[in-house]
This record gives C-alpha cells, sequence and structure tokens, in this order.
C-alpha cells in the first residue's frame, strides 16, 4: 500500500487544473504542464485538493499510484514556484559563459563545447564559475544540470570540473602518499 499515493495534492490558488479521462492540464503563473495517467489510476479533484485512487490491485497499479502522485505533485510546484539547479565550475582557466541561448563552457578541452538551452529553460551565469539552470519540469532541469556536469565531472585528486553546488567530491591522495 503506497503511503505516497493516499496523500493528497494541494493546491494553492493560482493554478488552475483540468482533468478530461486519464489527462491532466495544471496551468500557473510560471505555465502549463501536462500528464497523461495509466488507465490503472484514476484522479478526482475536491475544491483545493487532488487525490489518486488505483482502479485495480496489480502490481504495475500499486507501482503506478505513488509515481503519479508524485509527478503531478512536481508538476503543481514546477507552474507555481518552478524549480533550479546550480552548478559551479572549478578548475585554473575553467569558466562558463552565455551567448543568446547557449552556454560556452571551456573547461580543459581544446575547444569551448556550445549547449543549446531547451525550450522553457533558462541558464544563468554568474560570476563566470556559477550556472543556475531553471523551469518549470523538475525532470527537464535535472537533465540539463547532469548534461551539463557530464561534460567535465569533478575529477577525485585535484576536485577540478563542473559539480553541483553543495556536492561533496571525496579526494584520493595522489601517488606520492601512499
Amino acid at each position: 500500500m503506497s503511503r505516497i499515493g493516499k496523500s493528497p495534492i494541494i493546491l494553492n490558488s493560482t493554478t488552475k487544473v483540468n482533468i478530461e479521462e486519464n489527462k491532466i492540464t495544471i496551468q500557473g503563473p510560471k505555465g502549463k504542464l501536462t500528464y497523461i495517467l495509466s488507465p490503472d489510476i484514476r484522479i478526482e479533484q475536491t475544491q483545493q485538493q487532488l487525490r489518486l485512487y488505483k482502479n485495480s490491485t496489480n502490481s504495475k497499479a500499486k507501482a503506478l499510484h505513488g509515481l503519479s502522485r508524485t509527478l503531478i505533485n512536481n508538476m503543481v510546484i514546477g507552474v507555481s514556484k518552478g524549480f533550479s539547479k546550480t552548478l559551479e565550475v572549478e578548475g585554473v582557466g575553467y569558466r562558463a559563459q552565455i551567448d543568446k541561448d547557449n552556454l560556452i563552457l571551456n573547461v580543459g578541452y581544446s575547444h569551448n563545447i556550445k549547449i543549446k538551452s531547451p525550450q522553457g529553460i533558462n541558464i544563468k551565469v554568474d560570476n563566470q564559475t556559477s550556472i543556475t539552470i531553471t523551469g518549470i519540469s523538475k525532470e527537464v532541469v535535472g537533465q540539463v544540470a547532469a548534461k551539463i556536469r557530464s561534460i567535465r565531472p569533478p575529477e577525485p585528486y585535484k576536485g577540478k570540473g563542473v559539480r553541483y553546488k553543495n556536492e561533496i567530491i571525496r579526494k584520493k591522495v595522489g601517488k606520492a602518499g601512499k
């Protein structure tokens, strides 16, 4: 029995919900997101909250119950507040800059790396070493942050590379320190 799936999704006054059969559309001040529910899950709206129920007791419905609730809750948070991730570029000569809607990274390769910002995602660079990614979809924000980090992940000896803010890198001792 899913404890997450049982809990209601609280809506604030600025979000509007439209439910058509198994398609839910949530609209807020930051944008609009849609999600298609599985036929094993049904959704009901009462006043300012949403509840999800299982139509059957098979394992697929049990698995999707909590997942669907969490995805819809993230949609509600995204259209009202939005999501953001911060990356830090660390290393001698490593820097980031914005050119129109492209992020340009100089992280020790022979050429600069250009990353095009997806639709609905805003990338901002502060003082050439801090990259902030914001958007309404938690999944897309996380995926863009992971893609940028994968270009030059932090290495364990000096800690150079692109890392998440507050990420702890366990450093190794080099050859000399046996």
